[in-house]
């Protein structure tokens, strides 16, 4: 064996090795948040006296059955930052939402460094009068925290997951509100070329609503045919979309 083929094969190994602790440390780590939500969501859950029976298994998943119902107090007690939780049934949205903007974008509920942060209402929103509620929300590669909102490109599964429902937290109690999903795109950011959807969170005036919905709509991956209209109270959720740089995957839902 040649100088030069021992060095290249070290390398291989080297690099081999690198990989594999990078990969085996994400895992870790997702195994981790994963364990810290699926917890949260046991203390958060209060089951109706009908769901007794449900097998332990359905129990401990993190898609929980449609009928229970979200009691807010505790975890609230965990972090007082804590202003609601989002759930989209059968899927993994199931998450506590923040109050205290970017904060959140790397940090987990016990305010622990994570990657995969916790889903957090713009700072500039006000859970209570804001006409618009833009909550933010990583796309991560285990399909953790708002990855699958990519799968509302599909319009099969917009209509098995048309419903949101967010409770939020306030004077000590729980209130829940459901939205339908009305309208499903993507946009990029940090360029003039992009839609700003952001910055509508209070409409001054019917105009400005139908701005927001008109450029929504031109964006849209298909038509819903459910009607919005100015006065409706909105949720929008974003997260990262990968099919261009800088890119977002919103979903605009009307509360019902």
């Amino acid at each position: 064996m040649n100088k030069k083929y021992k060095i290249v094969l070290v390398l291989l190994i080297v690099i081999v090795a690198i990989s594999s602790y990078f990969i085996i440390k994400e895992f870790a780590e997702n195994k981790k948040e994963t364990d810290i939500y699926e917890d949260l969501q046991e203390i958060v859950v209060e089951q109706n006296d009908e769901d007794t029976n449900i097998n332990e298994n359905k129990q401990k998943s993190n898609i929980k059955d449609s009928r229970n119902n979200y009691n807010l107090e505790n975890i609230a007690k965990i972090n007082s930052d804590v202003i609601g939780w989002i759930k989209i049934d059968n899927t993994k949205i199931d998450y506590p939402i923040m109050q205290n903007g970017d904060y959140y974008l790397h940090r987990n509920i016990y305010k622990k460094y994570s990657s995969h942060g916790t889903p957090y209402l713009a700072e500039y929103c006000n859970v209570q009068y804001s006409d618009n509620l833009i909550i933010y929300g990583h796309h991560m590669n285990d399909n953790s925290m708002f990855a699958q909102l990519e799968d509302y490109k599909k319009k099969k599964f917009y209509e098995e997951h048309k419903y949101i429902d967010f409770y939020t937290f306030y004077n000590g109690k729980t209130i829940k509100n459901t939205y339908e999903v009305v309208i499903a795109f993507k946009t990029v950011v940090y360029t003039d070329n992009g839609f700003k959807y952001y910055n509508y969170t209070n409409f001054t005036d019917k105009q400005e609503f139908d701005e927001f919905i008109n450029k929504s709509k031109n964006l849209q991956f298909y038509d819903t045919g459910t009607d919005i209209n100015y006065g409706d109270k909105l949720i929008t959720l974003s997260t990262c979309e990968y099919s261009q740089k800088n890119g977002r995957m919103v979903v605009v839902a009307k509360k019902i």
